[in-house]
């Protein structure tokens, strides 16, 4: 949900006007919105180029992982490792828009770890792969530009860790 409609539900579920507090929350929304917006767009037109870039990367880094017996062994299974970086790719930037964290939370965490247990899939290769697509796609922002993306790529990271 995002800064005003949180703004918002939190006031009216209480009967009570938006806070000073609260209206400079959503002024601070607002007047980022263009960047976040830029910083989206930039994302989203290397999406390919930044995901594919850190599954190369993982696969040199862990070879055993494309080797025979490997989880991302086989044309299938690689690409099924693809679509789920490329899943968490799209989910950053969705949060990068709603300047909150909301999308990578609700669409994309609820329950991965422990479908990915189930799964066998090796959480530590997960996270690495995310973290080259944050080196991959902050490369591509200019400093303030990074400075509002990051957080959404650590946040990622850091629920694949607990």
């Amino acid at each position: 949900m995002s800064v005003v409609l949180n703004a918002i539900k939190s006031a009216d579920e209480q009967l009570r006007y938006l806070t000073t507090g609260e209206l400079d929350a959503v002024r601070n929304f607002i007047d980022t919105s263009n960047m976040r917006l830029k910083v989206a767009q930039t994302l989203s037109e290397a999406s390919e180029k930044v995901v594919k870039g850190a599954g190369e990367q993982l696969f040199q880094k862990r070879p055993d992982f494309i080797a025979p017996g490997g989880n991302a062994y086989g044309e299938k299974r690689t690409a099924s490792c693809l679509r789920d970086l490329n899943w968490y790719y799209r989910l950053i930037t969705y949060s990068i828009v709603a300047g909150n964290t909301d999308p990578v939370e609700t669409i994309g965490l609820v329950g991965i770890t422990e479908m990915y247990r189930i799964l066998e899939v090796p959480i530590p290769g997960m996270i690495e792969s995310v973290r080259l697509m944050r080196q991959g796609a902050l490369a591509l922002l200019s400093p303030d530009e990074a400075e509002v993306a990051a957080p959404y790529f650590d946040y990622v990271i850091g629920a694949m860790q607990s």
